[in-house]
């Protein structure tokens, strides 16, 4: 079996068929450019961070970065095994990313830190609808993959919220 592209589909991938693929690729793809698209503003508030709590902020900024970064090969070969297309470029990012940028010059500390818990809650309920999509088409494998991604997101959005409580 094929997918509309031409790819062959995953014949492990419970369920498969072309609607199954086309389904859980476009929750995929979405997912991938929200990945890519929190990842530069995670490291842009790592790179510009300032104040007395600079070291912390900085800290804990870069490794949710490196775990966000990490997630994204992770959908994309998901993806690709299933049989689907993945993102091509950033204007294909930026077609499919939900989640929105800042592109402020100065944005104070609280400010990045409130909107990277806000997109970090936003991503968690992109990935439990995603998670209802695989589910329903029985591919277990994915599911699996995004119960992690979700616990990663939520424990990001805990750390996040705790450090503004402080301030």
């Amino acid at each position: 079996m094929t997918t509309d592209t031409g790819a062959p589909v995953l014949e492990t991938l419970a369920g498969s068929n072309r609607q199954a693929v086309a389904d859980i690729s476009e929750a995929l793809r979405n997912l991938l450019a929200d990945a890519f698209g929190l990842y530069p503003k995670t490291k842009t508030s790592h790179w510009h961070m300032t104040g007395r709590h600079f070291r912390d902020y900085h800290l804990l900024l870069d490794e949710h970065a490196e775990q966000i970064f990490a997630v994204t090969d992770e959908i994309a070969e998901r993806t690709r095994k299933i049989g689907g297309s993945t993102l091509r470029s950033i204007g294909d990012i930026s077609r499919h990313q939900r989640l929105r940028d800042n592109d402020q010059e100065n944005v104070a500390p609280e400010q990045m830190l409130l909107e990277l818990r806000d997109d970090n809650i936003q991503l968690a309920d992109f990935l439990r609808q995603a998670h209802e999509t695989c589910g329903r088409h029985g591919d277990v494998a994915t599911t699996s993959l995004i119960e992690v991604f979700i616990d990663q997101a939520e424990r990001r959005t805990w750390f996040l919220t705790e450090t503004l409580s402080g301030l």
